[in-house]
């Protein structure tokens, strides 16, 4: 898009187009009255109503609708024949300004702009010297809608800010054009100047206001569109394939053959300021699914690698826990183990951090994955200590996990567990009349060792 500078809008230094008042600057009045004498003798001119010294000049109308309605009504009618050229060369100037306008005045895009262009000089002029002929409502409307239209178009507002800008310069190449040709003075001149450019400026705002608010009403339906994905891929029993597409497509939302799911809760030292809407918001991709409103708060990504990254970062004052990468069919497995993963954080069972990954802890999860059974082992394998003190069966079951673990000598024993040899060497002694010929059989070491280590895991 070529720059606002070099487009040729017609604005050139006042020596080149015989002493035109630069808009934005009042020009004096007797050095300009002096360069279009001539044109006031030819034509009649528009001159303010004669003022006395008692009669101060009005205070400067503020607003485009306030610099309009203070020109004289007679310029309007004047300049009304205008219209349409000044609508063509608007038209013109716009297209070749901006390139995404640069395509035929027809259909819905050929009416809207057209029919905006138009409309817009008709409404300035029907505000010229008539306050209040053309209702607020009808401007503000009217420029709300072209900015949520770009937005629905998938431009930005560039493009129309442009537009407007261009269409400011041209319409005031054309007023100033007929004010010399009818000896306009220069005060009324620079009158309408200023509300050209207050009417840019304000209609500029309005379009923003517009775009903004169908780009908030945009994100907000996306949002609602991925919460629902995010049920759907988490929904136990699975979702059916082919609904997961539609709405993955419907959500804006790539679908890709693997997914993490990460388990959220508020960080211990949070849960005593409030509830989690209080804690900041989260730095997450928008590519990252989430729901930080639900009772099990958790987020799903399908690029782990570049989403999860410095998570604890990305989420302040959130524990989270990555469960495994798995293909899309299998989320729900992932948010279990995820979840699995953060009870026992909880519990103190595994050590507490900002993100914990379910992958570092597997022979954990999967020892522990049915506790019933675990404590079953446990009573079943360690049936010789029921009738020690709990000095005596911690002394002992230390000393056998640590020979289940190495098979080692008295010595080594001894030097691990930082005791003398000798204490080793009976209470070997002990356990062998605990245990006997257990001890000696590979499936019944197993079960020993796997029940010390749970019940190392669980503080039993």
């Amino acid at each position: 898009m070529p720059e606002l500078d070099t487009v040729d809008t017609g604005f050139a230094a006042p020596a080149r187009r015989g002493g035109r008042p630069n808009p934005g600057e009042r020009t004096p009045g007797p050095a300009y009255r002096q360069q279009s004498v001539s044109a006031d003798r030819a034509r009649p001119a528009y001159p303010p109503a004669p003022r006395t010294p008692a009669d101060p000049r009005p205070g400067r109308a503020s607003g485009a609708i306030g610099l309009w309605a203070s020109l004289p009504r007679e310029l309007a009618v004047r300049f009304k024949p205008r219209v349409d050229p000044l609508a063509r060369a608007i038209l013109q100037e716009v297209q070749r300004a901006v390139p995404e306008y640069r395509q035929p005045l027809e259909g819905a895009f050929g009416h809207i702009i057209t029919q905006g262009v138009r409309q817009s000089i008709i409404q300035c002029l029907d505000s010229v010297g008539t306050p209040g002929a053309v209702p607020l409502e009808t401007w503000t409307t009217v420029f709300r809608n072209l900015g949520k239209i770009e937005f629905n178009e998938g431009r930005s507002l560039d493009c129309l800010q442009t537009a407007y800008r261009v269409g400011g310069r041209v319409a005031w190449r054309h007023i100033s054009e007929f004010g010399q040709a009818t000896g306009v003075s220069a005060d009324t001149l620079c009158t309408s100047a200023e509300a050209i450019f207050a009417y840019v400026d304000e209609i500029s705002a309005l379009s923003i206001e517009g775009y903004t608010a169908a780009q908030t009403r945009a994100a907000g339906t996306r949002a609602r569109r991925r919460r629902r994905l995010l049920e759907l891929l988490l929904a136990d029993p699975p979702s059916a394939p082919q609904t997961i597409t539609a709405q993955a497509t419907t959500a804006q939302w790539p679908l890709p053959a693997e997914v993490t799911v990460v388990a959220l809760e508020p960080r211990p030292d949070q849960r005593g300021l409030g509830h989690q809407h209080s804690l900041a918001a989260p730095d997450l991709h928008s590519d990252v699914l989430v729901d930080l409103e639900g009772s099990e708060p958790c987020l799903v990504t399908g690029d782990p690698e570049r989403h999860l990254k410095n998570l604890a970062e990305r989420l302040p004052g959130w524990r989270a826990v990555i469960g495994p990468t798995v293909r899309l069919t299998d989320a729900p497995r992932s948010l279990l183990w995820a979840r699995r993963t953060l009870k026992l954080l909880q519990r103190g069972v595994l050590p507490d951090a900002p993100v914990t990954r379910c992958t570092d802890h597997l022979s954990t999860l999967w020892l522990l994955a049915d506790e019933f059974l675990v404590r079953e082992l446990c009573a079943r394998s360690l049936q010789p200590f029921e009738d020690l003190t709990p000095k005596q069966r911690a002394r002992l079951g230390e000393t056998l996990l640590i020979w289940l673990q190495s098979r080692g000598s008295a010595p080594e024993i001894a030097k691990k567990l930082k005791v003398h040899p000798q204490t080793v060497r009976y209470r070997m002694h002990q356990l062998i009349d605990l245990f006997g010929d257990r001890l000696n059989n590979a499936d019944d070491r197993l079960d020993m060792e796997i029940a010390l280590r749970a019940e190392a895991l669980l503080g039993s």
